[in-house]
């Protein structure tokens, strides 16, 4: 894609010039997560008047600013080296010069680096100034149309595997909140392989390359997706942002567990010793131990009876 930047750059400087943009600052810029036309016109204007952006990768960042007709110096600043790095950021910043931050996409330290770097420009006492613009998790957030939402808990990216992946998925369904996950293609499978096992009734709202050409959203029950994503090979391209939606409160006899609580206990009783999975259980849903142990007991005599516990 080829574009004038001069309009931009006049649209730019109409909408956002007359504001102030104090020197020695750090502005922390969100940007595109697909579609260029995302970009905001004070996120253009103060890419062009800072002295240097600091970048997750600087191949992606020298390709939005080709797009812009901008050429800046770039700072690798990313996962691996944001404490170091973030220390070249501070000494331009001491010097006076204005310093953008910008993550390969989106909006940076949701998921992605600048967290670190924001903190030690706060410590130093160096203005930082936030643009907000795109985010992948806000945008499947409102398309979800989860009536339920009283707030939201953002999960990000789950552990990559074993026991440890297991009882981060369990905590989130245990959580009546809505839940915003990130999955990569290669796990995506798996992923609601055990949505579909653990909480197949629970709403889910998928969402594959937002933004992008080839978006694709859609809200079904847990239960349905991995029939979905096997329907099309190409369904498990692309990055996805899934939505959890909320639980319903259902009123419960006294004494007795929610379902999620026993979903969670159930999960972590497979991986870890009775009494461990029990406390773990008390920590993530906050339901009395000894209860929670009663019921673990019932559960383990029930699968040793061939009865394999309670269903979901």
């Amino acid at each position: 894609m080829t574009i004038d930047p001069s309009p931009l750059h006049r649209a730019a400087l109409l909408a956002t010039g007359h504001q102030n943009h104090p020197a020695g600052t750090l502005y922390v810029v969100a940007t595109p997560v697909g579609n260029l036309a995302d970009l905001t016109l004070r996120a253009i204007h103060v890419l062009g008047l800072v002295d240097a952006v600091a970048c997750e990768d600087t191949r992606i960042a020298a390709q939005l600013l080709n797009h812009l007709g901008l050429h800046k110096p770039l700072l690798a600043l990313h996962a691996h080296n944001e404490h170091a790095a973030a220390q070249a950021v501070l000494a331009r910043l001491a010097q006076g010069q204005r310093v953008a931050y910008v993550s390969d996409a989106g909006t940076p330290a949701v998921s992605d680096p600048g967290a670190v770097l924001v903190a030690a420009a706060a410590a130093a006492s160096h203005p930082v100034v936030p643009l907000p613009g795109p985010s992948s998790a806000l945008a499947a957030l409102s398309a979800a149309g989860d009536t339920r939402a009283a707030g939201f808990c953002f999960v990000g990216f789950l552990p990559a595997k074993g026991a440890e992946r297991r009882g981060a998925l369990a905590a989130v369904l245990a959580d009546a909140r809505t839940q915003l996950l990130f999955e990569a293609p290669h796990r995506i499978a798996e992923l609601v392989a055990a949505l579909a096992a653990e909480a197949p009734q629970r709403t889910v709202t998928l969402c594959r390359e937002l933004t992008k050409q080839f978006e694709t959203i859609l809200t079904r029950p847990a239960a349905e997706l991995p029939a979905w994503l096997a329907a099309d090979k190409h369904h498990e391209r692309g990055e996805f942002v899934l939505v959890l939606h909320a639980l319903a409160v259902a009123a419960a006899e006294p004494g007795a567990l929610p379902e999620d609580t026993l979903r969670t206990l159930r999960v972590l009783m497979r991986d870890l010793p009775l009494k461990q999975a029990v406390a773990l259980a008390a920590e993530l849903s906050g339901a009395p131990r000894n209860t929670l142990y009663q019921r673990a007991l019932a559960l383990r005599a029930g699968a040793g009876a061939g009865g394999g516990g309670e269903p979901d």
